[in-house]
Order: C-alpha cells, then sequence, then structure tokens
C-alpha cells in the first residue's frame, strides 16, 4: 500500500498571489505542486492577449514561479502539474524550457493537448457532435467563436508522469484534474476506480481555489486567526481517496469543517458532480475534524462519468457602454426618472436601436446621511449592441452633457466620455469523449494518444444520510440569517450558485425547513422570476440553489454589479429572519 501523496495548491485563478510557489515549496513536505489557472473568464482574456501575441496564450505568471521554484522542486523530488498552459500548452512549456535552460536544469517537461476544438469546428458541426449543453440542439455556426475548449480529465497527466516528467503542463482539464491525476498515477489506479478517483476530485475541488479552503472568502472570516495573509491549502489523499486537507504550520487562516464546507459548496450543481473521469456524489461526503488545521474527508462514492466532455466556447458578444450617475440626497427616484428621460433626448439613438437596453438604480444611500457618501445612490445604465460605434463616445458624450442641465449634484462615476468596449458570451456545450483524445509531449519526444473514454458500468450508490434531529422551536429573534448560516456563491456560466451550509446538526434541520425556493426567492427578488433549483446535501449539512440566468449570458456579459456572483451568498446572509433563540450563539 502507497503512503498518502500530499499535493499543494499555490494559484486560485489567473492573478493569484506569486510567492505562493515558493511558500508551498519552501514551507513544508510536499510532493506534488498544483495550482489552477483557468476559469471561463479567463479563456476569454488568454483569447484576447493570444490576438495581440500568437502563442502567447497562457499564464506568464506560472512561468515566472517556476524561475522562483524549480530548482528547490527538483532537489526535493517535487513535481509540478497545472493547468497554466491554457490555450498554448506548448507555448507554456516552451518558456519553461527556457527558464531551465537559462538557470542550467535539467527538467523533464511534458504538456498535454487535444483540449482545443476550434481547428475542427467544421467537422464536428457537419457531424452534428457538438451539442448545446443547455438547449440539446446541435450548435450549427461557430463561425464566430474565439475559443472552444473541452474540459479533460487526469489520465493525460498520469501518462505525462508514468513517463518520467518533471513538470506537467495542460490546457483545459477540469479545475480538479491536475489533483486527480497524479492521486492516480501515484496510487495506480485504474478507471474505473470509482470511489478512490471521486476522492481525489473532491480533494481537487477543496484545494483548486487556493486560500478559499483556509478562511479566504469564508462567511465566519472573523473567527479565524491570521486573514491578513492566508496560507495555501494541501491535500493529503490516501489509496482509498479519503483525504486530509491541511497547510503549512505558521500560515494565517484555518481549516476546519466550516472552510471545507464552504469551499466544497462553491460553483457546484446538484448532488451528482459530472466530471470527465468520475461522477462524484456530493450527497456521499464525511466531513471530520482531526486537530488542528486537519479535516478528513471520507466516504466519497463515485460513478461512471457520461459519455461527453463538457466544452468552453467564448464567442464575441458584441460591445458595451455602461454607464453611471451619482443621485444624492432627496428625490432619488425622481432624478433617476430625469438623468433617463434627458438622456434619450441628448442621445443620437433611441432605446429601440439597441440590442439590449438596462436600468437600474442601485440604493447605497442612507436617511439622515452621515457623509456625502452615504446620502448617494446611482443610476445605471448598460447598453449592447453588435455596432460598435452604435454604443461609442457618441452615447457617453450624451451622459456627460447633462452635468449641468439635469439633476442637482450630478456626479458621473467613471472617467469622463469613452468609447465602447468588446465583451464575449460564454456558451456551454458538449461532445462525445470518444472523438476528443488527449495528446501527451514530453519536449523531445512524439506525442502519445491517451483516449478520454472511460468504461461504462452500473453502479449504486446510497446518499449519506445526515443527523436526524428536530429543528428547533420556541422564541424567535430578527436577525440577519448569517448570524447563525455560512454561504458561498459563484458564477456557473450564466447561472449562479448560492450554496448555505449550518454549523450544527439543530442549525440544519431548521435551515431545511425553512430556506425553501419560495422562501429564497422572498429573500433576493432579484430570483424572483428565475428557474432555481434546490439540492439537498444533508451529510455536510448544506443546500445548493442554482439560479438559472442571474448573470445573463456569462461574467463577461452581465450588467450586475457583481458580474461574478461572489457576493451573492453574503447578500442572503445579511437578510434580516426570524431565527430560533436556541439556535443563537
Amino acid at each position: 500500500m502507497a503512503d498518502p501523496i500530499r499535493i499543494a495548491n499555490c494559484s486560485g485563478f489567473f492573478g493569484d498571489r506569486l510567492s505562493a510557489a515558493r511558500e508551498m515549496v519552501e514551507g513544508g513536505r510536499i510532493d506534488i505542486l498544483t495550482g489552477d489557472w483557468l476559469a471561463e473568464l479567463t479563456m476569454l482574456i488568454l483569447a484576447r492577449t493570444r490576438v495581440k501575441r500568437p502563442g502567447g496564450g497562457y499564464a506568464r505568471t506560472f512561468v515566472t514561479q517556476m524561475e522562483q521554484v524549480m530548482g528547490t522542486c527538483l532537489d526535493k523530488g517535487i513535481k509540478v502539474v497545472s493547468n497554466a498552459g491554457g490555450l498554448d500548452p506548448d507555448g507554456c512549456a516552451d518558456a519553461v524550457a527556457e527558464v531551465a535552460n537559462r538557470l542550467g536544469l535539467h527538467p523533464k517537461i511534458a504538456y498535454v493537448r487535444g483540449d482545443d476544438l476550434l481547428p475542427r469546428m467544421d467537422e464536428l458541426i457537419a457531424a452534428d457532435q457538438l451539442i448545446h449543453f443547455e438547449t440539446g440542439e446541435p450548435i450549427k455556426d461557430a463561425s464566430a467563436f474565439l475559443t472552444a475548449n473541452a474540459y479533460l480529465g487526469g489520465w493525460g497527466i498520469v501518462d505525462a508522469l508514468d513517463h518520467g516528467a518533471d513538470i506537467v503542463i495542460t490546457g483545459r482539464t477540469t479545475d480538479a484534474a491536475v489533483v486527480c491525476g497524479p492521486a492516480a498515477w501515484h496510487h495506480g489506479w485504474s478507471r474505473t476506480d470509482w470511489n478512490a478517483l471521486a476522492g481525489a476530485v473532491v480533494a481537487g475541488h477543496v484545494i483548486e481555489c487556493g486560500t478559499q479552503a483556509t478562511g479566504g472568502n469564508y462567511s465566519f472570516f472573523t473567527e479565524v486567526p491570521g486573514m491578513a495573509r492566508v496560507g495555501f491549502p494541501w491535500a493529503e489523499i490516501a489509496e482509498d481517496g479519503s483525504t486530509v486537507i491541511g497547510k503549512h504550520a505558521g500560515t494565517g487562516g484555518e481549516v476546519s469543517i466550516g472552510t471545507v464546507t464552504s469551499q466544497l459548496l462553491y460553483e457546484i450543481g446538484g448532488a451528482e458532480y459530472f466530471g470527465p473521469d468520475v461522477t462524484t456524489r456530493f450527497d456521499t461526503i464525511e466531513l471530520e475534524q482531526l486537530g488542528v488545521d486537519r479535516v478528513r474527508m471520507f466516504g466519497t462514492k463515485g460513478e461512471p462519468p457520461p459519455a461527453t466532455l463538457k466544452v468552453c466556447i467564448n464567442r464575441p458578444g458584441g460591445y458595451r457602454q455602461d454607464m453611471n450617475v451619482c443621485l444624492t440626497g432627496l428625490d432619488i427616484e425622481a432624478k433617476a426618472k430625469l438623468v433617463e428621460e434627458a438622456f434619450w433626448a441628448a442621445c443620437p439613438y433611441g432605446p429601440e436601436d439597441f440590442a439590449s437596453v438596462e436600468t437600474r438604480i442601485i440604493r447605497t444611500d442612507k436617511p439622515d446621511p452621515q457623509s456625502n457618501e452615504e446620502a448617494t445612490a446611482f443610476f445605471k445604465i448598460s447598453l449592447k449592441d453588435p455596432d460598435e460605434k452604435k454604443v461609442g463616445r457618441a452615447v457617453s458624450n450624451a451622459m456627460i452633457e447633462l452635468a449641468l442641465a439635469s439633476i442637482p449634484g450630478y456626479t458621473s462615476v467613471g472617467g469622463g466620455p469613452a468609447g465602447g468596449r468588446p465583451f464575449g458570451v460564454y456558451e456551454p456545450a458538449r461532445v462525445p469523449a470518444e472523438i476528443v483524445p488527449q495528446e501527451v509531449v514530453v519536449l523531445g519526444s512524439e506525442a502519445r494518444e491517451v483516449s478520454s473514454v472511460i468504461p461504462s458500468a452500473e453502479v449504486d450508490v446510497t446518499p449519506t444520510p445526515g443527523a436526524k434531529t428536530p429543528a428547533p422551536g420556541g422564541p424567535t429573534k430578527r436577525l440577519p440569517l448569517g448570524t447563525v448560516y455560512g454561504a458561498r456563491s459563484g458564477d456557473k456560466g450564466g447561472n449562479a450558485n448560492l450554496g448555505v451550509f449550518a454549523r450544527s446538526d439543530a442549525a440544519w434541520a431548521w435551515l431545511d425547513e425553512f430556506l425553501t425556493t419560495e422562501k429564497l426567492k422572498e429573500l433576493l427578488p432579484e430570483a424572483a422570476e428565475l428557474p432555481v433549483d434546490r439540492h439537498r446535501l444533508p451529510a455536510i449539512r448544506s443546500l445548493n440553489f442554482v439560479l438559472h440566468g442571474l448573470l445573463q449570458e456569462g461574467v463577461a456579459a452581465s450588467t450586475r454589479q457583481d458580474g461574478q456572483a461572489k457576493s451573492l451568498g453574503e447578500w442572503l446572509r445579511a437578510r434580516v429572519v426570524d431565527l430560533p433563540e436556541a439556535l443563537l450563539p
């Protein structure tokens, strides 16, 4: 039986702490250094980068980190697995090789490709093999696609490590694959070791966002020590897939059932977490606090994955102009009405001329304000159109013209007049796994093909029940929901997920009864007209809601103030409800 493998994270997004790789390599024992650089929005950003610099569609910060830690990793036998290759994993591998050569080091560098479907669009569309993820209809027109990348699993990573790679760079794998792949390689798992693979996927899901597992973005952050400089996490994965989540000694933050539960709820859907290697049943996960900064995850069950791979597609959405005007003091509604009327009177176009027009009043003002800022609300108008000129300077000039001719106290937000800016639209699709093999290239060697097909099987999984504790009754107090409950939210394409968790069995029983879909819509009026799914996860005392269409056509196109829904959970926690006094701290 192999010892557990300790896999550390050093990046949760493109732009994360540059020193994290060195912190994880030098701060304690690890076997594998991983990081996640990719998100749906990042793929769009990298596509724009690649237009300006062909071959440069990868995370250059990863190359900088490799320059800092490569020598130490080789000395300590630490392997590196990262999806920082983005749209150009080969270019990223070459850049890392240049760094190694400059440092006089000789790592074996491999990259995994095959996820980029853009060159194959005509072939896939002609065969009706590219299916829209939401509608189930074949996608017929790919002429305007900027990116189209399948989410690959971890078996290409396994192959690269089997062939002695010290550094493995991938393109668009799933976030968890950079953890699941090394675990499968280390323990010698087969493609049908469903439960072990599912345990590793859960481990990858928890540490993929870096410090979100150790106190970052945590509802109860005031209880966590060292939040000014939170440490990054690691996952120690055993042969059966059970995992201990921890962090290096002396670093800020904490690893607790609360922080781990919070991250488990991040950007998920229902109890079935579909992936290319395994379908992980989140309704079977169990948690145990082993000690300070050590949480064990166990009992996770897995099922065969779908026969298709998810595809992240980005296409141009057109151009947009977002304008904000301060509304200060009295008569907020009347001021907003006048600004809107005056804007359209000055604008060379009418509302009917744009593809999309959205207006809203953002009420951040307070009664009897103690400062100028407390007296201020905002009027926001967002215009979208395929024609860049239509949302350009003429439109922003029309708003600026109102400065002396409309409401008292007129102040614009965001500087002077500006041209329209491009935005992208996210479109999810699926494609048969059998036609998207992975290609593994060790620099200096020929490419090897690794199948993305996973055998099917009949697997019967029983959800793990939660504790059978009655919901408390008795006296209540009007308090914010977050007095007792935590939340974590995020984006899933044009949808948003909102997970809510309890920290005791009694609190879970009350939450399960209280927070119905109807109650959620009542508490969050923005979701009142949207389709909302509700999923129960009793074993981790949690509910997860999926709010369909909250983010419109995806993060880059959303006109919400929080286009990624990162603060949606904190909004819910701020809503005042009748909480049982028996649950209060």
